[in-house]
């Protein structure tokens, strides 16, 4: 108890008592005690129970609102009830432990507030994020005719940024003006921020240029102020000039910047900061942690970014969650990133709009239709089955996984439907190949009173023009210019892949001379690609040179081009262009094929003799041979390699992966069950053919998704109509 009698010492010389202390100070007995037994003269309690600092000292060390009741029963019973110093103390103490409407009735209840209880309240309201109350509260101040001070509008100034209004924050900024703050350093910081999260970042800049005292916060401002708008580059300029000047960058400029080299994809520029990183001592930021996540996974180092995931002890951060997973989703880890979705909220952390439409978007990714029932499921039981951006995900999903029936139940349980998730339908729709279906969605699109946009074209063109729809396609093309929109390069892409799949090379050629634009990738690409259907050498050549002198290093243009000479039996050339790609050091994609069989995943190459049950596969391959032949099938050997025999050749196009696949599905599933496909590259002619005579064959349904589109084989036909 010794401490007991150290006490009015502590109190006479005006310090802070201790946490401990105060549990004990706090009971108004006690103190009435303690100050009974210390003192030598009765005027001496008097000074010790009005002292300001023993009241501030009991104010600042309270943990509790009980404990200010208690002080302000005190105050009540000593008369200080209108002691404007302790009475701002408890508001702002009221404040520290989140009590605001105890805070709010203080307030009220005092006589004559002046301008520091009125800076309190308002920046009580800020603290507990009552934006609205600071802007309610700052009008009425100046109502009363107070004027408004340095303390008054840093609060003012994050409210209004907080609520986006850019209105009142005009109005703001010139009440700084008019109250002489035109150059506090301080609250011109607070506008920067201001303008930038409002969206106008000409007029941070303006506000940041006439700064004659830029601190570290100024240039934070700034700088992340063009980074959160999308303008990374100049972001990344504004940092080589502050590195210029005597400011030393802080956790949170270097949080900024790394998001700019993540916005530009600038993996070696990235390092460097990240080395400045480590220099400085902040690579146990937790926010740096999270940005260096999301930097590495961007840029594909997928396995560096989980490195970074993983020393964080307790990653409870939603953000770094999303950082990784969508890492995983967008770099072709698909599996990767529902497992660690899968990881998270069996932890029980819980995920934002953005962890979920990462996780979905992986889900696609796969390609399971199991996997995808079950993110549906999960998505239903949340709180963002209302999300209009989650529900435009599933949508996409569900058309990628090869149900395109599941996506319209989903579209049609959403009660609110914007443009986005109109045209994913639509989209799922060319997917599919069901052009009908899209237009007619599109036509009741516009009853809604929906008007279109640049994405919904596209996915009306694709549709089009996977099923040969040239005049409506056409037509529609010439649609967008109703609405306003401008064509890009996708779309000229579609017009083209719409006429030359239908034949139309000529024409197809003339409209890509007559583009307004440069021609891009994608549509030489379109063009190349239906030179390969129409076997035109001549003018695939010139599509596939205007190709190389594009996109030189994608190994996708040399091999249509090389198909494209296969098809017209060219082996000489098809020999140099082997040759070129591997002067250029390109290799040909390994094509691959996923079948879903009870949830579980199968993946098989051609030839694929790994798995366990290879040897009842190849059975099954035979015996669909076999049967195949008894039906007067002909294999289709034009593109298959000049250097084999006739024999060779149809085994060698059997052996395919996708034709495994639908071998593994035969013996693996119950007569009648929809057979699932995945294939990484285009499906060849022959198998096409194949696996359209074996759906009757069997009397199943088989759902292949090539690279192009998704093809749905039942009683010998396709839902391409062999329009592919």
């Amino acid at each position: 108890m010794a401490w007991i009698f150290s006490l009015p010492s502590l109190i006479t010389k005006h310090k802070k008592i201790t946490p401990f202390e105060i549990h004990t100070c706090l009971n108004l007995k006690f103190i009435k005690h303690f100050c009974f037994s210390s003192v030598q003269h009765p005027h001496e309690l008097d000074h010790c129970i009005k002292s300001n600092s023993f009241y501030e000292s009991l104010i600042d060390n309270s943990t509790h609102i009980t404990h200010l009741y208690q002080i302000h029963d005190k105050l009540i019973v000593s008369g200080l009830q209108h002691n404007r110093f302790l009475i701002t103390k408890l508001v702002n103490g009221c404040s520290n432990i989140g009590h605001i409407f105890y805070a709010r009735k203080l307030f009220d209840e005092f006589p004559d507030p002046d301008l520091f209880m009125w800076n309190a309240i308002i920046r009580s309201y800020s603290r507990n994020n009552m934006y609205m109350d600071v802007i309610e509260m700052y009008r009425w101040m100046r109502l009363v005719g107070l004027h408004p001070d340095k303390f008054t509008f840093p609060c003012v100034l994050k409210a209004c940024s907080e609520l986006l209004d850019f209105g009142l924050s005009c109005l703001v900024h010139a009440h700084i003006i008019v109250y002489g703050f035109g150059s506090h350093v301080f609250v011109q910081n607070g506008l920067v921020v201001l303008y930038a999260k409002c969206g106008c970042i000409d007029m941070a800049r303006v506000v940041f240029d006439r700064l004659y005292d830029r601190t570290i916060v100024s240039w934070t401002a700034i700088i992340s102020g063009y980074a959160q708008n999308g303008e990374a580059l100049e972001a990344l300029r504004l940092f080589n000039q502050m590195r210029n000047t005597d400011v030393k960058p802080d956790w949170i400029s270097l949080v900024s910047i790394m998001k700019a080299y993540t916005d530009v994809d600038d993996l070696e520029q990235g390092k460097c900061l990240h080395g400045c990183v480590i220099k400085t001592g902040l690579e146990d930021e937790p926010d740096l942690l999270i940005s260096l996540t999301a930097f590495y996974a961007k840029c594909g180092l997928v396995t560096v970014a989980r490195s970074f995931f993983d020393q964080m002890k307790t990653p409870n951060n939603v953000m770094m969650w999303n950082a990784m997973i969508s890492g995983y989703a967008k770099n072709g880890h698909a599996e990767e990133a529902v497992d660690l979705f899968r990881s998270m909220i069996s932890r029980n952390i819980q995920p934002d709009s953005i962890t979920v439409r990462s996780a979905i978007l992986a889900s696609a990714q796969v390609g399971s239709l199991k996997l995808a029932q079950w993110m549906d499921d999960f998505v239903r039981k949340s709180k963002y089955r209302g999300d209009i951006f989650v529900i435009t995900t599933l949508i996409d999903m569900y058309a990628k996984c090869g149900s395109v029936e599941s996506a319209r139940g989903v579209f049609d349980r959403a009660s609110v439907k914007d443009v986005v998730m109109w045209s994913a339908m639509i989209m799922g729709y060319g997917l599919h190949g069901q052009a009908w279906e899209a237009i007619y969605l599109y036509h009741a699109m516009k009853q809604e009173g929906v008007c279109p946009n640049d994405v919904t074209f596209i996915g009306l063109l694709t549709a089009c023009s996977h099923s040969g729809l040239v005049k409506q396609g056409w037509e529609l093309f010439h649609c967008m210019r109703d609405f306003g929109i401008k064509s890009r390069n996708e779309h000229y892409s579609c017009v083209v892949d719409l006429l030359g799949r239908a034949g139309y090379l000529d024409q197809a050629f003339v409209f890509i001379l007559k583009m307004p634009i440069e021609p891009g990738v994608s549509v030489w690409g379109a063009l190349l690609s239906a030179c390969k259907i129409s076997r035109s050498v001549t003018l695939g050549e010139y599509a596939a040179q205007k190709l190389f002198s594009l996109d030189p290093y994608n190994t996708g243009h040399y091999v249509q081009l090389s198909n494209l000479y296969a098809s017209s039996r060219m082996w000489d050339r098809v020999a140099y262009v082997r040759v070129l790609m591997k002067e250029k050091g390109l290799i040909k994609y390994l094509g691959y094929s996923v079948i879903e069989i009870n949830g579980k995943l199968h993946t098989f190459h051609a030839g694929d003799m790994s798995h366990p049950r290879a040897k009842e596969i190849f059975d099954e391959l035979q015996r669909q041979e076999r049967r195949l032949k008894e039906v007067g099938f002909v294999p289709h050997t034009e593109s298959v390699l000049h250097d084999l025999n006739y024999e060779e050749k149809e085994e060698n196009l059997c052996i395919h992966s996708e034709r495994i696949a639908v071998a593994y599905g035969l013996i693996t599933t119950a007569p009648g069950t929809t057979l699932r496909i995945t294939k990484n590259l285009r499906a060849c002619v022959n198998c096409h053919s194949a696996i359209k005579l074996i759906s009757k064959l069997v009397e199943r349904e088989i759902i292949v998704r090539d690279a192009n589109r998704f093809h749905h084989f039942k009683d010998g036909l396709c839902s391409c109509g062999d329009y592919w």
